[in-house]
């Protein structure tokens, strides 16, 4: 029981330490990514080709000077970044980024925190908890600017939310009903992806995705040039880098959840072939290892691909946001999921 306890710990204390990471290198990625499709050469003073940029970003934003508005609510002021950062690294607690192994005593240990037969719903649940933290940062501010970016980032969330949902059930059925993610990823070990039977499904996935996130061109929250920076207006020193933080944590857990969910996780194809080759046995470490780095390759892909759409595509209007919501993705949603349920039901794998 004390080993299963350490394991789980360390494993916490690993996702925690992957999560600041990736976000605080996807900052310096995203400078430089920005640069090559520019021309430019991006950040490059400080450390060996700029590598040490995100450390240098996290002390200036740790030492800069706090303010607080005196007409703000100091302490909802302070709660909301706060919030924020929390639901963005719970997420993580449920994805399962590697194949169980075993060691010399006959333990079999999971790359995973927690394995809940309601995964899915957790995730949703815990996402949605996530905009209170940009609801109460923005009303706390006593800043128009503020508020107004606050209500259109809980519009956004809760218009593409529902679409996000729908094609998450259709992918359910897909999946033979399972709502645990470490068997909708297991189901996609014989090497066949559920991006091939849910191809809209994804598509519409990933764009909400991008709204969820606030990324470009769904940023509409904290629209420099109508807004002057949204909910983070009145925000500085470290509860702003909070902020900043916890959407690029968001943007790698989104990226995590629809290699899980569409393209197999940690699974890859002709992976048994090359276990087999290697002389690894099912429970191998070296097996979880090396799902661990196929599911971490799909992951940097994802925010790839979340980069490139920033820095190509511009701003949308906010009626162009919502229309896409409500009058587009809803609509192909709902048509998805009817295509799936007549599927499954003529393939015998649903029952009325």
């Amino acid at each position: 029981m004390l080993s299963v306890i350490l394991v789980k710990l360390l494993t916490c204390v690993i996702v925690f330490a992957i999560s600041l990471g990736v976000a605080a290198y996807a900052t310096l990625w995203e400078r430089k990514f920005s640069a090559l499709l520019q021309d430019r050469v991006g950040p490059d003073r400080a450390g060996p080709k700029g590598l040490l940029q995100p450390l240098a970003d996290g002390g200036k934003m740790f030492f800069k000077e706090e303010i607080i508005p005196n007409v703000s609510n100091k302490f909802l002021f302070i709660l909301g970044p706060s919030l924020f950062m929390v639901t963005a690294l719970m997420t993580g607690s449920v994805i399962p980024w590697g194949k169980d192994f075993s060691t010399a005593s006959g333990n079999v240990y999971s790359f995973q925190i927690t394995d809940i037969n309601i995964g899915v719903l957790y995730l949703f649940g815990v996402v949605s908890i996530g905009v209170y933290g940009i609801m109460i940062g923005g009303w706390a501010s006593n800043n128009k600017y503020a508020l107004l970016g606050a209500i259109r980032a809980s519009s956004q969330m809760i218009s593409y939310e529902i679409a996000m949902g729908i094609s998450v059930i259709a992918l359910i059925i897909t999946a033979g009903g399972t709502l645990s993610l470490r068997e909708i990823v297991a189901q996609q070990d014989a090497g066949v992806a559920n991006v091939c039977y849910q191809p809209l499904g994804f598509l519409i996935f990933f764009v909400c995705a991008l709204a969820e996130t606030n990324r470009a061109p769904f940023d509409l929250p904290e629209c420099e040039a109508e807004l002057v920076g949204g909910y983070h207006t009145e925000y500085s020193s470290m509860k702003l880098g909070l902020f900043l933080f916890a959407e690029y944590i968001n943007m790698f857990i989104s990226s995590a959840v629809m290699s899980a969910f569409y393209f197999g996780g940690y699974n890859f194809p002709f992976a048994q072939e090359l276990y087999n080759a290697m002389g690894l046995h099912e429970g191998s470490i070296w097996i979880s290892i090396i799902g661990f780095g196929a599911f971490f390759t799909k992951i940097v892909i994802f925010i790839c691909v979340f980069m490139w759409i920033r820095w190509t595509l511009p701003r949308f209007r906010y009626d162009q946001l919502m229309n896409l919501g409500w009058k587009i993705l809803l609509p192909l949603s709902l048509l998805n999921l009817a295509i799936t349920v007549g599927v499954e039901f003529l393939r015998g794998n649903l029952h009325f």
